[in-house]
């Protein structure tokens, strides 16, 4: 009997340090979805580096108390899975949130942003955001608007300058 304690509090302690350790956290009822389904969407999560693993709800609730999120206790009910992001804040909420356009039968539950227990709409929100490399190439854009906008009134001036000694 005390192996299997161990085996729990073990699985327990592992299930805070991903919620402790991950950047956001998704969590879904994925009732209503086939196995191929919940391969397919394993497979998207999998690609983008996020951890998708179905829990039992106790296990669950005792490492959110752990790691001071008991918040998530209204949520853990019912059948959860939980995708962790250690790296990508965006990617779970935006991979999950893109097959449900897809498959109506999975449903967000709630979510982990940072630490913090975010509502249904701010991990909808956090979907609509795009990813990292979609934010470094607005920042490059803007960054380059400057030197671009110099760039074509130098032109423009140029070309009036051609045009009144012609």
């Amino acid at each position: 009997m005390s192996k299997l304690m161990e085996q729990k509090k073990q699985l327990v302690s592992e299930i805070a340090t991903k919620f402790r350790d991950s950047q956001s956290t998704v969590l879904v009822d994925y009732r209503g979805l086939d196995v191929a389904e919940v391969t397919e969407l394993r497979k998207q999560l999998r690609e983008a580096g996020v951890d998708y693993k179905v829990y039992k709800n106790s296990m669950s609730r005792r490492a959110a108390a752990e790691v001071e999120l008991s918040e998530l206790d209204e949520i853990l009910v019912g059948p959860t899975a939980i995708a962790f992001s250690n790296d990508d804040v965006v990617a779970p909420a935006k991979i999950i949130n893109n097959f449900i356009k897809e498959h109506k039968d999975l449903e967000i539950k709630g979510g982990v942003i940072e630490g913090n227990v975010a509502t249904l709409d701010q991990i909808k929100e956090l979907a609509d955001l795009p990813n990292y490399e979609g934010l470094l190439s607005m920042l490059l854009s803007v960054l380059q608007a400057p030197v671009r906008n110099f760039a074509y009134a130098t032109k423009a001036i140029a070309e009036q300058k051609e045009e009144q000694d012609a």
